[in-house]
């Protein structure tokens, strides 16, 4: 698996949390395995509607223990952690050849997100660059790449009229 296709992780942390556990450890590791499991496995980050609250509805917890467990064991918050997820799986989409033809708004929605900014946001974030920088970067190399658009003849007459401060 190239470098490219590996997920990003949440962290865990290594230094004390700043946060106060609010479980005894045992019950906490195992909420974060189910919080994984709904959010990662089953893949419920798909759904723009899903909520920190109908998680804590999930698992009979509290809404302030999810928050707390995902604070404390990923060092995130709830957004973050879903994000991340969607952020992986539009990584793996903008490769694969299959969804070339995809808009970056038709990936946005396909993983998750509610608008194209919120997506490029994220995306931004956790990679420090654009959905579309990514995919030229790690892309299909065979793939001929968008060439940029030539300035039309009355465009550039006007720029060189507006250097020489020529009015046309």
């Amino acid at each position: 698996m190239k470098e490219t296709e590996q997920p990003l992780d949440i962290e865990k942390r290594e230094h004390k949390p700043s946060r106060r556990p609010l479980l005894q450890p045992q019950m906490m590791d195992a909420l974060a395995d189910r919080i994984v499991q709904i959010i990662q496995i089953d893949k419920k980050y798909k759904d723009k509607t899903y909520s920190a609250k109908r998680l804590a509805q999930d698992l009979h917890v509290d809404s302030r223990m999810i928050s707390n467990i995902l604070g404390v064991r990923f060092n995130v918050n709830y957004s973050s952690f879903v994000n991340l997820q969607r952020v992986n799986e539009a990584r793996a989409i903008l490769l694969d050849k299959r969804y070339n033809n995809l808009t970056m708004e038709n990936i946005s929605d396909m993983v998750g997100f509610s608008n194209r900014q919120s997506f490029y946001n994220a995306f931004t974030h956790f990679l420090h660059m654009t959905p579309r920088e990514y995919r030229l970067t790690y892309g299909d190399p065979t793939k001929p790449q968008p060439k940029k658009k030539k300035k039309t003849q009355k465009k550039r007459r006007k720029k060189q009229s507006k250097k020489t401060g020529k009015q046309e």
